[in-house]
């Protein structure tokens, strides 16, 4: 673990000392470079790693500097995906870590924030882009203009179902829908559009909803939309983002995968076009082991294991019959996913195997790509060829799950034993007792503050009600509210209790049957009422 804090710091403060205000550190020469926009995006890629690392006044000073120096009014054409998993998940992360840092939030936190608003105005910038016949967005959009008169229409589907996570946080602190349904209406476009078979496709015209690219399978271009499905059910407790995740599920086993490997597919056909694993690939065991399939994410993490203990890390592409990298991708560019994975597993199972990719990764990065002004991304995994590039998620993802693998005790991995209470406007409200939610650039989102700033009256009404039962202990008949239509913020989004508000109201009775609503099987009513993240202690 300070091995790995050492290697941070080493990279951190050379970005600072030789790259900043620049996106990315070039340490070959010592200088840096704008890549993704123009954001200092090293910076707030790194911000929430400062915290796990216990770096408190670091993070406050680098708060400050962004409130003051980023400015996402410029000239510049931003790809949608990247500046919102970066730029927009990195500053909400931030946002919702700043009280545990230390800042002095203001009243209305964490509804309200200068985090929040940077957060918002960036997201807003990307909206734009959106404006499509499908719902799909664009790959690409100008900050100043929107979307370019003559941009592609074609974009992967990575970068179409990839915004859930980020924007519905968004909707549920700012109040304002308009994020999570784009989201949700982009993920649709592409359930809909998936072939007979169940697979998408690799990139799609989002003007004609054509696809471009019919190769499936799990990695590039396509990975993160099966994560955010996962990570968007988990975040919302929402059963049909998860049931679409499933069904997928099915169709990939069914047609891409052989002994534990996962091949590339045509997309109609289910034919192998592509006997290929691509590094990105390697978060997929990470992904099995959320939703509980331990043993199929042990086995293919295991494979995985193999190649990069073939050369010191994961090249970008491996031909899985011939054993050997793919030509012109035998590059590691410091990528995050198999420790990512291994954090996963780690938690799950507590298999020491895992601590062994762990420290294997520390060494390689450390003999292979350390040089004086950071670490460099590695060319050619056969000769060790370095490129003078060091990109953001090395600060944000591969140092921070490398960190939370070896750091049992961090915040992070926090149980729920411990918390925060906090008042809002809304009440009050139960922040950071895990359970966090990684976007895909390894920015960890607290799922408890999506309840903290309600804007919906139904739900304000299903509190009132059982407040008002606490009081006069008295069973209430029935709630007096009617459910929000299946729109994300209400009733599929917040209440696990299914699709209509018939089959909630007959739940309700049944458990009112079996148990009064004011105790809870598990755990008796004198400690603690949680209800929707809130929680009311027995002495208010």
């Amino acid at each position: 673990r300070e091995r790995v804090r050492a290697m941070f710091y080493h990279a951190y403060e050379h970005y600072l000392e030789s790259a900043f205000p620049y996106d990315e550190l070039r340490p070959l020469t010592c200088d840096g470079q704008d890549t993704w926009g123009s954001f200092s995006l090293t910076l707030i890629d790194a911000l929430d790693t400062l915290l796990i690392l216990g770096n408190v006044s670091e993070f406050q000073r680098v708060v400050s500097v962004l409130q003051e120096g980023v400015d996402f009014d410029i000239d510049v054409n931003a790809s949608v995906f990247e500046t919102n998993i970066r730029v927009v998940g990195g500053l909400l992360s931030a946002h919702l870590l700043s009280k545990k840092a230390g800042i002095e939030v203001e009243a209305g936190w964490p509804c309200s924030g200068p985090l929040l608003r940077m957060a918002e105005e960036a997201a807003r910038k990307l909206l734009p882009a959106f404006q499509t016949p499908t719902g799909m967005p664009y790959g690409t959009v100008n900050l100043l203009h929107g979307v370019n008169p003559g941009e592609t229409p074609v974009t992967c589907t990575a970068g179409i179902g990839t915004f859930i996570v980020e924007f519905a946080t968004l909707s549920h602190l700012t109040g304002d829908p308009v994020f999570e349904d784009v989201a949700r209406k982009a993920l649709k476009a592409l359930w809909k559009n998936r072939s007979d078979i169940g697979l998408v496709g690799n990139h799609i015209d989002v003007i004609t909803a054509k696809w471009v690219a019919q190769d499936a399978g799990i990695g590039a271009g396509v990975d993160s939309y099966f994560e955010y499905l996962v990570k968007g059910a988990i975040l919302l407790q929402d059963k049909e983002l998860m049931s679409m995740f499933l069904e997928y599920n099915k169709a990939i086993k069914n047609y891409t995968k052989f002994d534990d490997w996962y091949l590339w597919v045509q997309m109609y056909k289910g034919t192998v076009s592509m006997p290929v694993f691509q590094s990105l690939e390697a978060y997929w065991p990470g992904l099995q082991s959320l939703i509980g399939d331990i043993d199929n994410a042990m086995r293919t993490f295991l494979n995985y294991y193999t190649v990069w203990k073939q050369f010191g890390g994961l090249p970008e592409f491996y031909n899985i019959p011939q054993g050997y990298t793919v030509d012109k991708r035998e590059g590691y560019p410091l990528r995050p996913e198999l420790i990512e994975s291994a954090m996963y597993l780690y938690r799950a199972t507590r298999d020491p195997t895992l601590l062994e990719l762990g420290r294997d990764a520390v060494e390689s990065i450390e003999k292979i790509s350390k040089v004086d002004c950071g670490f460099a991304t590695i060319k050619d995994l056969r000769d060790h060829r370095l490129d003078n590039r060091m990109e953001s998620f090395f600060l944000a993802e591969t140092v921070k799950y490398l960190y939370l693998l070896f750091d049992p005790d961090n915040f992070i991995h926090n149980n729920g034993s411990a918390f925060d209470v906090v008042m809002t406007p809304y009440g009050e409200c139960v922040l950071n007792a895990g359970g966090y939610v990684f976007n895909t650039e390894a920015h960890p989102i607290d799922p408890a503050a999506l309840h903290c700033c309600r804007r919906q009256k139904e739900e304000q009404w299903e509190v009132e009600d059982l407040m008002q039962e606490f009081y006069s202990l008295k069973k209430i008949k029935k709630f007096p509210l009617k459910r929000a239509s299946d729109h994300g913020d209400g009733e599929s989004a917040k209440s696990p209790e299914g699709a209509s508000s018939e089959k909630g109201e007959e739940k309700r009775k049944s458990r009112k049957s079996s148990h009064s609503l004011l105790t809870c099987p598990s755990q008796s009513f004198n400690s603690k009422l949680a209800v929707l993240g809130q929680v009311f202690l027995d002495n208010t």
